[in-house]
């Protein structure tokens, strides 16, 4: 009855009232009789002309031109900043690189239309206010990650260090604006205001990019990167701050009339700092954790975000320095400062900045350096940028006390420019101080130096090695049998850390456990590494005091996940990797399809084999990209677990598909030994009963541990007998040949360990 009841309503009510609309649009239609309408010439066109019409001028408005510009952005932005990262390069440089791939310098000049469609002049501007919107709060990111107070206990070394790398590039920027600025000055612009700016831009070193690099490379935690990081912090400020000096001259056009500008931005300081800051310091006190982080106070420190930009873009000084201002007097409390990070950064990094990228890309005209005589122009900029920074930094370094290897890594890191290059040279090209050619020299500069880091460090790592004093090389001197367990944050780590303690657990001497938490660098700032690591290891760490097992840690941040896991292990003295792979390393392929997995990942080295005719284009894969990068890569005997709630090792199967399995026998030992296991051998195909070589090994571990260890020859695997295990044991030979036959019993299977010598 109800039913019936609402199918009425529904019908009086949607149908009366459509039946209304409809007529009353029928009786309105005939008023238009009686008028003139500006449509005629559009309603004498064809519906399928109208409809054309009507998805052009869609298409070619300013928001869906804005729309599809910030699609296309990203998206390339991505691939380059991908393709960078395999090559063991920052993103940041993909992502510039990608910025000039979409601008005049390449599709610009090879395929003009699309670029005057996807990037019309009267489109840029709005292109250029969102993309300095991304600068704005980058800037606030990078004021918030620097470390005042460290820089304060550190500051003698690194301030001697830091100030000697900004004026000897300064100098030599100068010097190298004289024999410029005849040729290639814009007419509108003065000696003092070209030669200021060649001198900045030689000084600038990028913090953010400098950091990611040092923990990448694993020396946030030593000596030298807690210098570097200091000595860029300094130079950051002081760079900033000369920076702001320069534009109020250029702005004003001669030092005594900026006179007005320096002393307001100076006010503008002491505020910032005696006012403004200890209020915010309260405010941060009160809400160190995410919950009571509420909407309300993060507007208040937003508005003053952005009333500090606008303050310093009043007074002259650019606003990116107030957005840089307004970081560096955040409330210096390490999760405050974590937790909005996080709530800024993602924005800025991932959605805006490229935008700026893109921009610069496109006031990047590489092709207006079409002689040798500007190419040699170009290379004699990049040669001074690099001298100027990269020995200046060094041979202060040097002076101070830092050994030669230690000043030589200082310079090299120090020589990185990265974005913030990008910052100064838009900030000069926008006062019109710089022109298009020097524009785009001193671009592809900042792409040099920052691209030339990482090789340098290696080189300098070649050419003079430190003594073997790491942790790996301490652990091959103390013990005898290592196991090496990657680790997450996640209850799988619980159930990896647990095998591995199976292993072991009656030999705490003889060997060790170290757990291995690999993260993306991208992830991490110099405000949450501490705290990420401690949350890495938490729950291993429970599950060790549990067990009474002692173990040692390793935390690297790193570009390539699968690469540094495998680097590690087959750096270190290990006997054995073990891997928990959980739904990702079976997805797309048949075993994904047993377990109901079926997203296909592409992996861009599989494709280079498949088209090279180093691999196969259809194969009946047993494990996705990843777990075969794992396998080809670690030198070292590489467990994969699939674990299903691993609670403990007592029953144990093994399935034996050839006599190249009987390495298994080893681990079986281990077991048998250390956790009481009881094994039972299932010789599915009759393999030990030809070979009575290992059937004779089955014998005498039964001797030494009587009833630990028995021989069942069963040729089917039934479904009971697997459910009462609590592990399977089997060779990675074994377990393809079972995925690609397709074997039923896969889906009963307990907690798998996979094992590869």
């Amino acid at each position: 009855m109800k039913s019936l009841k609402n199918l009425l309503f529904y019908i009086i009510t949607i149908g009366g009232l459509s039946l209304l609309v409809f007529l009353l649009i029928q009786w309105g239609q005939e008023m238009d009789l009686h008028k003139t309408t500006m449509l005629k010439p559009e309603l004498e066109a064809s519906t399928w002309e109208q409809f054309q019409t009507t998805i052009y001028h869609n298409l070619t408005h300013p928001l869906a031109i804005l729309l599809l510009q910030i699609v296309t952005i990203l998206a390339t932005a991505r691939v380059f900043g991908f393709l960078c990262k395999k090559i063991g390069q920052p993103a940041v440089i993909g992502e510039i690189i990608a910025g000039i791939f979409l601008g005049p310098s390449f599709i610009g000049m090879y395929i003009p239309e699309f670029s005057q469609f996807l990037f019309p002049t009267n489109s840029l501007d709005n292109l250029k206010f969102l993309s300095q919107i991304g600068l704005i709060l980058f800037m606030f990111v990078v004021g918030m990650e620097l470390d005042l107070k460290t820089i304060r206990n550190k500051a003698n070394d690194a301030i001697v260090i830091s100030h000697a790398s900004i004026v000897f590039p300064f100098a030599l920027g100068v010097t190298l604006a004289y024999f410029l600025y005849q040729s290639f000055a814009p007419d509108t612009t003065t000696f003092l205001a070209f030669s200021l700016f060649i001198g900045i831009s030689m000084s600038i070193t990028a913090f953010p990019v400098l950091a990611r690099i040092v923990q990448e490379r694993g020396l946030n935690k030593t000596r030298l990167g807690n210098i570097v990081i200091t000595c860029a912090a300094a130079d950051d400020i002081t760079a900033w701050c000369v920076l702001a000096a320069v534009i109020a001259i250029v702005k004003a056009g001669s030092f005594l009339s900026s006179i007005y500008i320096i002393l307001a931005a100076i006010a503008y300081v002491i505020i910032m700092l005696k006012l403004v800051r200890p209020f915010l310091k309260r405010i941060g006190d009160k809400h160190t954790s995410r919950e009571s982080l509420s909407k309300s106070v993060v507007a208040i420190f937003f508005l003053t975000l952005i009333l500090s930009a606008f303050a310093t873009e009043v007074i002259g000084i650019h606003a990116l320095f107030g957005a840089f201002m307004a970081g560096v007097i955040m409330p210096v409390n390490l999760n405050f400062r974590s937790l909005f990070i996080d709530k800024v950064e993602d924005v800025s990094l991932v959605l805006l900045l490229p935008l700026f990228f893109v921009f610069t890309g496109l006031r990047t005209q590489i092709g207006l350096l079409d002689s040798w005589n500007l190419w040699f122009i170009a290379f004699v900029i990049i040669g001074v940028a690099i001298i100027g920074k990269f020995l200046g930094s060094a041979l202060a370094a040097r002076f101070v006390g830092q050994s030669w290897k230690d000043s030589l890594v200082i310079g090299a890191l120090m020589n990185t420019r990265g974005l913030m290059e990008l910052v100064v040279l838009n900030i000069g090209y926008d006062l019109g101080v710089l022109s298009d050619e020097i524009f785009a020299m001193m671009v592809i500069m900042a792409l040099f130096t920052t691209f030339m880091t990482g090789p340098v460090l290696d080189f300098i790592n070649w050419l003079m090695p430190d003594k073997e004093d790491n942790m790996e090389t301490q652990i091959e001197q103390i013990t005898k049998y290592n196991i090496l367990v990657s680790v997450g944050n996640s209850e799988r780590s619980r159930g990896l850390f647990r095998l591995a303690h199976s292993f072991i657990k009656k030999s705490p001497d003889n060997a060790s456990i170290t757990a291995l938490h690999v993260s993306p660098s991208t992830d991490l700032n110099q405000y949450n590494v501490d705290q990420y690591e401690e949350e890495s290891f938490a729950l291993v760490r429970e599950e060790a005091q549990k067990l009474k097992q002692p173990f040692l840690t390793l935390f690297k941040p790193t570009v390539d996940i699968d690469k540094e896991i495998t680097d590690t292990a087959n750096a270190g003295n290990y006997d054995l990797l073990l891997v928990g792979i959980g739904r990702s390393v079976f997805e797309g392929s048949l075993l994904g399809k047993i377990l109901g997995f079926t997203t296909k990942l592409i992996n861009p080295e599989r494709l280079y084999g498949t088209l090279t005719g180093k691999e196969p284009l259809f194969e009946n894969t047993v494990f996705d990209e990843r777990a075969r990068q794992l396998i080809k890569n670690a030198k070292v005997p590489l467990g994969i677990v699939i674990d299903k709630n691993l609670e403990e090792v007592k029953k144990v199967f093994i399935p034996i598909f050839s006599i190249h399995d009987s390495y298994l026998l080893v681990y079986a030992q281990k077991l048998i030994h250390h956790s009481n296991a009881v094994i039972q051998i299932l010789d599915v195909q009759g393999i030990i009963q030809t070979h009575p070589e290992m059937k004779e090994s089955i014998r005498m571990i039964e001797q030494v541990a009587p009833n630990s260890i028995s021989l069942n020859q069963k040729q089917t695997i039934d479904k009971n007998f697997m459910q009462s295990q609590d592990l399977m044991l089997i060779s990675f030979e074994s377990w393809k040949k079972a995925v690609e036959t397709q074997s039923v019993w896969l889906t009963n299977t307990p907690s798998v360990l996979i094992l590869k010598t």
